[in-house]
């Protein structure tokens, strides 16, 4: 059993003096909160790995809605899923077969409905997660593709290119896969006869849509269309940067290689983060703009930081991940840096910030706190997390600390299944295991996602600690029962419970979009305020520091004599 302290994070008097605090959801009646995407704490749901409804090994829709009295207690607003679409999951559900069904993995369209209607009478809003960038090689497009002659209306809607050297056996040009050595794979791997050579930014399977045609333009119309009438109330668009390419012929080759995303390109570059992205955007701004309240999008661009505004701007998607907190290391100068550099971002395109500290592609934040900064986390991983120390107390103590931080910065914040439980990255599954393509075929130079994938502990015991009625699909490590939401439950100290006070003191608090800067006497501790003044104040790694006179609300860690220990983070009210 683990011990969160001695006690309690929250001045138990608070309750009393506010008359008890609203259990009820935020109202999610349109007329109500039109902008409720503006300030919403947004929980991402990792379908396969949330809770397994059928006792088949793998999460599932109906998982889902039979946990939702446990989504309602955590007191999130809305709830991101990663890809459910049919999809023969050659990278977990983000190779699409079909955008406007889901796949029997997970259930059926009446599964969804029936989930996105409970979700919606407790007043949980639902983002459906649009990947664009590709689609399957099972979709039926590209098998008609494949069987089509070179130049057809079949093979325009992909990117196939002639072969470079005497008989076309060489790549079109240099440009690298994230799952593989190449960007390009020759059309006979996948059935065709043609000699002619397909693109895929990620694995094979996964062959790039031509967004130059405007047959693919109008069909995800029609798909977020789908959707949105189906009554889903956001999108999450994968990849957002890499829709349109440079396809003028002849093709370039990457004379300066900046890396994937060419985040220097400042619209210019190949592959990714081209201006003519928008133009589609504010196709889709016209439609999203169709309902009441706006459908809204946030974008996954990985992109110069002086371009996320043209992702988040109201006239195109309305948001965009910004993800500097993920690397950003847990100290003052560099929090309060990516802090001001963020909140300035989201003035200048009029949305609002997005905070964030995990997700399904990430090691869990709770473990790279715990790591000596210096590690190199990629080597870490390939030794199964043996090679350097990993301090679990500590790392769970800075992750509850930076996540009280941002819950109260102004903006937004994405949180991953499972870190409302503390849990760490899963280090040691077995090579025979391992299901991500980021590892299977980068030559096992990379460890892959799977370890923050582990589908949740529910129970202390049990096959698969309650994620099912039997086995996971991936393997769960004997101490995933002390992090399961039973046990924590049962800990007034534990990480579920301090999740579950901030988010309903957030509600209550939320106020202006603003912040205030108060100086410290520690270059180690933050202190900021937000209008109605409610305060925070977070010591990163000085020694234990003074609490300022007011009114706690709640604390990351116990306080030591009245004083603030490192890595903890105090939200207070002055009285």
């Amino acid at each position: 059993m683990r011990d969160f302290g001695a006690s309690s994070p929250i001045d138990p008097n608070f309750w009393h003096r506010l008359g008890g605090m609203s259990k009820s959801p935020i109202l999610y009646q349109t007329a109500e909160n039109p902008e409720w995407w503006r300030s919403s704490v947004i929980y991402q749901i990792y379908p396969r790995s949330f809770a397994d409804g059928n006792g088949d090994g793998m999460g599932d829709l109906q998982g889902v809605t039979a946990r939702l009295e446990s989504l309602q207690e955590l007191g999130i607003d809305a709830i991101w899923f990663s890809p459910f679409f049919k999809s023969p999951q050659k990278d977990a559900g983000y190779d699409v077969s079909d955008y406007k069904d889901i796949d029997p993995l997970f259930g059926t369209l009446a599964d969804f409905d029936e989930m996105l209607a409970a979700l919606h009478k407790v007043g949980i809003r639902v983002y459906v997660d649009i990947v664009p960038n590709h689609s399957s090689n099972l979709h039926e497009w590209f098998k008609e593709a494949i069987a089509a002659k070179p130049g057809s209306k079949a093979r325009d809607r992909y990117i196939f290119r002639d072969g470079r050297g005497k008989k076309g056996e060489l790549p079109p040009t240099d440009w690298v896969s994230h799952f593989a050595p190449s960007a390009w794979t020759h059309e006979s791997a996948m059935g065709g006869k043609h000699n002619q050579w397909y693109m895929h930014w990620f694995a094979p399977e996964q062959p790039d849509f031509n967004w130059d045609n405007p047959e693919i333009q109008k069909d995800f119309l029609k798909t977020l269309k789908f959707w949105a009438d189906r009554g889903v109330d956001a999108f999450r668009i994968d990849v957002a940067h890499a829709l349109k390419k440079d396809l003028s012929e002849p093709l370039r080759n990457l004379d300066v290689f900046e890396g994937l995303e060419q985040r220097g390109s400042k619209g210019k570059g190949i592959l990714a983060d081209r201006d003519e992205l928008f133009k589609i955007y504010k196709e889709w701004r016209k439609l999203f703009n169709t309902y009441d309240p706006p459908r809204v999008a946030v974008a996954e661009a990985f992109v110069h930081p002086e371009r996320l505004p043209l992702y988040a701007s109201t006239k195109t998607l309305g948001q965009c991940f910004d993800f500097r907190f993920i690397d950003t290391p847990f100290e003052a100068g560099a929090y309060k840096n990516a802090t001001q550099e963020a909140i300035e971002l989201a003035e200048k395109n009029k949305s609002t910030c997005t905070w964030t500290l995990s997700n399904h592609d990430q090691i869990r934040h709770a473990t790279k706190m715990g790591l000596n900064p210096a590690v190199n986390r990629r080597d870490w991983m390939l030794s199964n997390g043996t090679s350097h120390p990993l301090d679990m107390e500590s790392g769970t103590n800075n992750g509850l600390a930076a996540t009280l931080y941002i819950l109260a910065l102004p903006g937004s914040t994405y949180m991953f299944q499972g870190e409302e439980l503390g849990l760490h990255e899963v280090t040691d599954i077995p090579e025979s295991s391992i299901q991500d393509p980021q590892y299977l075929r980068n030559h096992k130079i990379d460890k892959g996602r799977d370890g923050c994938r582990v589908p949740l502990p529910w129970t202390k015991s049990g096959s698969s600690f309650g994620f099912g009625t039997g086995s996971a699909h991936l393997p769960q490590p004997n101490w995933f029962g002390d992090y399961s939401v039973e046990v924590e439950e049962k800990d007034a100290h534990s990480p579920l419970a301090i999740y579950r006070r901030a988010l309903e003191l957030r509600k209550d608090l939320q106020t202006k979009e603003e912040i205030k800067w108060h100086k410290t006497s520690d270059v180690s501790v933050l202190h900021f305020s937000r209008p109605n003044g409610w305060h925070c104040i977070t010591n990163f790694r000085a020694q234990e520091y003074a609490m300022p006179k007011g009114e706690i609300l709640i604390s990351s860690k116990p306080l030591v004599n009245g004083k603030i220990p490192a890595g903890t983070t105090v939200w207070f009210k002055k009285k």
